[in-house]
Formats: structure tokens, sequence, C-alpha cells
């Protein structure tokens, strides 16, 4: 499994190059830091000016970079290459400039990619509107059990540079990539690549759905062995379909059906690959239980097909993927069960910020009192009511776009009981909590899944799914 080399890669020296980084922030700090250290004359441009933005221009300054706060949309005289923050919109002046005078831009990823070194780790990367996180971390748990160096980075965990350029050495990476990334990332060529499922989401920032998917499609860009697809996603495979790949790249589908030859799926209770074995027109492998898979619900179960796809396509074993399911505990504000208070289940799922993430999160459930709202950031409600109003017990709206799912539930499921909190103080979350008891009964599920962001409310998700646990801990010392 040697690193096939890639021309459109080929080392850049920054050595006196006029390099423009665009944006401050956690990716923008240290690219200016590693670019200036490769000897480039660097200048930051920011739109913002705020008590943060002073703060880290003044650490860069003092190491003798130029910083420009408050104009971020002029492109600095003698500009060779901008490496841009990933959540810069493309339709931004300074990349209209840059255009025109003819100057490349990377994201981060690029330039983390350009900076491999000889012998460098191969990248097992992941994309998809949810659940990217999860399927990278349950990777990166799998290859350790496989006993090899790794890290799960990109979006999450370790930065790319800090994992390509730091002291320690890694065998393969398992990399979360955005769809911001992947557009800035023009010549990222990954050993084998996943795209999970593709939904309306960011389409602010991309313009239309069609630029969205063509962006997540560039992580099938190249691929060696594997392009692994969602079966129960036809825009994924028609992603597959047109990436340029190396010859002998094979599509490997998952599901949560049974699998057909070249997929990996489930039977009666087992996660099987009938992909990576001999004779996969009449053999399986047995991988995992489901019941190896934290927390079972079904979208969770595709995340770990997912990862095992990306395993399996990398070489390990099967026992490796039984025991890096078994190892891997999911991070905060998934799907987490918080308590259990009067025969009724209360779960965070915080982390639902859209609506396809919250159609899965309600799938998992029966009888389900829902706490949603937020920002809408553009979305429509309609679908996900309509798919998932025979599970809802009652619901429980709160935030600034909390009309567009009211008027989405009147339409499509007026028999559910409603009740609409006219405030976005941090309180709501509380009133919020009070409400969905009053409407659950034993065995019903209170689920906070909100389909929107929480920008309107709290710092982040986080933060929204910590007060809906201390309001739910509440509820049960009082009980207690």
């Amino acid at each position: 499994m040697g690193s096939g080399q890639v021309t459109s890669s080929e080392p850049f020296d920054f050595q006196g190059k006029h390099v423009t980084v665009a944006g401050l922030g956690v990716s923008g700090v240290p690219a200016a830091k590693v670019l200036h250290g490769l000897g480039a004359t660097v200048t930051v441009v920011n739109d913002g000016a705020d008590e943060r933005a002073r703060a880290q221009a003044d650490e860069l300054e003092a190491l003798g970079i130029t910083v420009r706060l408050g104009d971020g949309d002029t492109l600095p005289e003698g500009t060779e290459l901008i490496v841009t923050a990933p959540g810069w919109k493309p339709d931004k002046p300074l990349f209209a400039a840059a255009e025109q005078a003819g100057v490349p831009v990377w994201g981060d990823v690029e330039l983390a990619w350009r900076l491999r070194g000889p012998g460098a780790a191969d990248w097992l990367a992941v994309t998809g509107t949810n659940g990217k996180t999860t399927t990278v971390q349950m990777l990166a748990s799998i290859l350790k059990a496989a006993g090899l160096r790794t890290a799960a980075v990109g979006n999450i965990g370790v930065s790319l540079l800090d994992a390509v350029l730091g002291e320690e050495q890694y065998d393969v990476l398992a990399v979360e990539l955005s769809s911001y990334q992947l557009h800035w990332a023009p010549s990222l060529r990954a050993h084998s690549a996943a795209v999970l499922n593709l939904a309306p989401d960011h389409l602010d920032w991309h313009g239309s759905m069609e630029a969205y998917a063509a962006d997540k499609g560039r992580i099938y860009e190249g691929n060696r062995v594997a392009c692994v697809y969602n079966v129960a996603d036809e825009a994924t495979e028609n992603l597959v379909r047109e990436a340029d790949v190396e010859e002998g790249c094979r599509a490997i589908g998952f599901t949560l059906g049974t699998p057909g030859p070249s997929q990996l799926g489930v039977v009666e209770g087992i996660l099987v690959d009938r992909a990576f074995v001999e004779n996969r027109q009449k053999n399986a492998q047995e991988l995992a239980e489901v019941a190896d898979v934290n927390p079972p619900a079904p979208h969770n179960i595709a995340n770990a097909l997912a990862a095992a796809a990306l395993a399996r396509a990398y070489g390990v074993p099967a026992k490796a993927v039984r025991d890096g399911l078994r190892a891997f505990t999911p991070d905060a504000h998934r799907i987490a069960h918080v308590a259990d208070v009067d025969g009724v289940a209360w779960v965070d799922d915080s982390k639902a910020t859209n609506t396809h993430a919250t159609e899965a999160s309600l799938a998992a459930y029966e009888s389900i009192v829902w706490i949603a709202g937020g920002l809408a950031k553009g979305a429509t409600f309609d679908e996900l009511v309509a798919k998932s109003a025979k599970r809802l017990r009652g619901a429980v709206l709160i935030g600034a776009d909390r009309a567009l799912i009211r008027e989405a539930l009147a339409r499509h499921a007026p028999q559910v009981p409603v009740v609409d909190l006219d405030r976005t103080d941090t309180g709501a979350m509380r009133a919020a909590v009070q409400e969905a008891r009053k409407l659950a009964q034993p065995g019903d599920t209170v689920l906070l899944a909100p389909a929107c962001a929480s920008m309107d409310m709290f710092a982040n998700y986080n933060k929204r799914g910590d007060a809906f646990a201390d309001a739910v801990r509440e509820l049960g010392s009082a009980d207690g």
C-alpha cells in the first residue's frame, strides 16, 4: 500500500513567496506560522477586528507577520498564493481579485497535502452532510485496534498541519473533510474515501445543491483503492460514477440491508463484508455484531459500516473492525442518553443541526416528544415532518425560526400537540423540558434534535445540549 505519486501536488518552494492568509482563527493562525517558518513573506487579512482578532494579530506580528484587520476583501499587492480559512465563501471579492490576477487559492487541507514529506501517511478521507466526525473516530479506533499509528484529523481532533509536520510518525490518517475544505483542495488524492450521505446544507455558502454535491464529490478524485458510497443515497453513488480515479479503484457500497457483492451490510444482526473477501459472489466475512456499535441506532450502524469499509480497503483484519467498534465512545450531544425519569427516556442530540441529521435521529425511536428549533439556515421542514409524523407524541418548539417548524407540523401532522415557546433566552431550554415532561408518557423518548443551528440562543450546539441535560437532571433530582 505505497503512496502513488501525484504530479499535481509537486513540492512547492515557499522561500520568499508572497502568501496571503485569508482569515485568522483555528486554521489561519497555524497556517500563517507554518508558512512564515518555511520562509514565505506572509500577510494575513481578516474581516473582523474584534478583541480576539487583535490578540491573534499581536501574536503573529511579534513573529514578523503582517496582519491587516477589518479588510478581508482587497488582494495585497504582490500576492502569489492565497491560503484561505475553509469558511470564507467562494464569492468573496478577495477571490474574484485573485482569479483576475491568476493567483491560486488553497485551503488549509491543500496546504497540508502539499507539505507531506516523502513516505508520508496515507489518507482515508470521509465527508457527508452528517455522521462525518463519528465515522472518522470509529475509523481511527479500528485502525488503532489493527496496531497502526493513526489519528483522527481534519475538521476534528489533531489539525492536519500538525499531523503532517509534527514529530509523530503516522502510518495512515483518518481525515474528516467538510465541503468547504474540499472546495479549496484541488490536488488532494486520498488512498480511499467515503461520502456518507448528501442532503441540503450550507447552500448559502455553496450557492446551489449542485455546487455543494460537486465539492463533496471532489473527495473521490484520484482515489487508489476504494470509493465508498451509501447504497440508500443514490447521489453518493452518482458522485463515484463521475469521479476520475486511478485504474483498479473500486466502488464499494454500504447498506443497512443484506449486502450484494462489493458491499458491506447487515445480516441477522451481524455486520458483514462482501467486498474485501475472496470470491465475493459467494463469500461474506463477519466483522462485528450490531450490538458492538455504540449507540446501535440505524444511522450510526451506517457510520460503522462506512468506517469498516475504509479500514478494510486499507487491509485491516476483520477482528480489528470488531475490537475498534467496541472500543469507540461517541462524542457528547450525539444521541446521548441523559436520564430516565418516570419511565421516559431523555436523549440529547443537540448535534442534529440540520433536517437530515434530525430525520436519522427521529428514526431511532418509536414514540417521541420532540424539542426542536433555532436558526434554520435556509432549511425547510415539510419533508422531515411528513416522514416522522407517525412517531411524534408531541413537539416543543424554541428559537428564532420555530414558526417554520410549527407550520410544517400544522400541514403534515395536525394531530400532534405543539407547544410554541415564544422566548429565545437561555432559560427557554428549562421551560422546554418542563413542557415536554407534561406531554410525555411512560415508554416515550423526549428527544432534543433541533434540526437547526444554535447561535440564536446558545454559543454552540454543545452549550445547547448542556442546557438540556442540566434541565433534565433537575427533573430527576426533584423527583428524588
